[in-house]
């Protein structure tokens, strides 16, 4: 696997900031732009996060926890370089950053990442935050040593007006995906765990095998990106994510050959006034693919949530992956009841 590099997002060290590059931009009256403020922001940026997600027909929800962890722990952007707070009023109405990966294909990736409370005047703010974002994004590449390089912006396409102001920037659509539904948990006929393979709980022991055969899986993937320690470790502290309690996966010998790691987020349904399980993070190692082992992986995760009182699943899903996984997700019962798109342009 290709290894992060050590300079993506060093320790900050006075360089050119995203504030800095506020200066250059004008914003709409009262509105205001400052720096982060650890960790008093948080709460409040986790309120706008969540609500964003749902304007964008993305349910993800995240706790002030899990937040204060994900930008306390960061090692693709650096919070005191990368981040800002944009005020109306004085009031907290979004933050905005930028991250920066390379994907195993060699491409660097600056991905700017506008945060905007959806009861604000989006449409007026999301141009002049996006254009300070790349402002920033331009004066940290400008000393990088990657030959090629890009801007990305991911939009949920629900709000028209926010693809509108992207493509207008010079954004070019790349990538689609939906958000998948199975709306009951009712057993998969015809998906029987091929010879050989195993499902077998998972110990402690296990993790770090299982979290090494899913990235090895995905090397194949378009826009995949190496997971760094701190990812991996920032992972096992998830309390959602790290429950392997209704995993499935299935071993040859003591080979990983495939997985779901299928959970519960409890705040999610809590707030949302469902009980959703998701059948995530699918993978199937090269050398058992084509064996029917994720539709198997799959239906082993439906009695599994079932047994846990949930009445439906979900997953995300990228339309154009090579592997036929929209096919098989229909296949397994998933709908679409929402989808996204991911624009890029290159960074000159």
């Amino acid at each position: 696997m290709c290894e992060m590099e050590t300079d993506l997002a060093p320790a900050f060290d006075g360089s050119p900031t995203a504030l800095r590059a506020a200066d250059e931009v004008a914003l709409p009256p009262r509105v205001t732009v400052r720096a982060l403020r650890q960790p008093d922001d948080y709460p409040a940026m986790n309120r706008i996060a969540n609500a964003a997600r749902v304007a964008m027909g993305d349910p993800f929800t995240t706790t002030d926890a899990q937040m204060a962890d994900y930008y306390d722990s960061a090692d693709r952007f650096v919070p005191q370089r990368d981040v800002i707070v944009i005020e109306f009023d004085g009031h907290l109405s979004g933050y905005a950053r930028i991250g920066i990966a390379d994907d195993v294909g060699g491409l660097r990736v600056y991905e700017v990442v506008p945060i905007l409370d959806p009861s604000a005047d989006v449409e007026t703010l999301y141009p002049p935050v996006l254009r300070i974002l790349e402002r920033h994004a331009r004066a940290v590449a400008a000393t990088d040593r990657a030959p090629d390089k890009v801007l990305q912006v991911y939009n949920g396409d629900s709000d028209a007006a926010l693809e509108r102001s992207a493509v207008s920037a010079g954004y070019a659509p790349v990538r689609h995906g939906y958000l998948m539904v199975r709306p009951h948990l009712d057993d998969l006929p015809d998906a029987p765990l091929p010879d050989g393979l195993e499902i077998r709980p998972v110990l402690p022991e296990d993790r770090r095998r299982i979290w090494d055969a899913a990235n090895e899986a995905y090397q194949d993937m378009w826009g995949f990106t190496d997971p760094t320690e701190a990812e991996y470790e920032r992972f096992l502290r998830d309390p959602v994510q790290s429950d392997a309690s209704l995993w499935q996966v299935a071993w040859d010998g003591d080979e990983v050959a495939g997985q779901v790691r299928a959970y519960i987020d409890e705040e999610e349904n809590a707030r949302f006034g469902r009980l959703r399980g998701y059948c995530e993070n699918i993978s199937v190692r090269a050398p058992w693919r084509r064996r029917g082992l994720a539709r198997a992986l799959i239906a082993a995760s439906f009695p599994a949530l079932r047994g846990r009182g949930m009445t439906e699943a979900a997953l995300g899903v990228d339309t154009e992956n090579v592997s036929g996984a929209l096919r098989l997700y229909e296949s397994c019962g998933f709908r679409p009841i929402s989808s996204s798109t991911l624009f890029r342009k290159p960074l000159d």
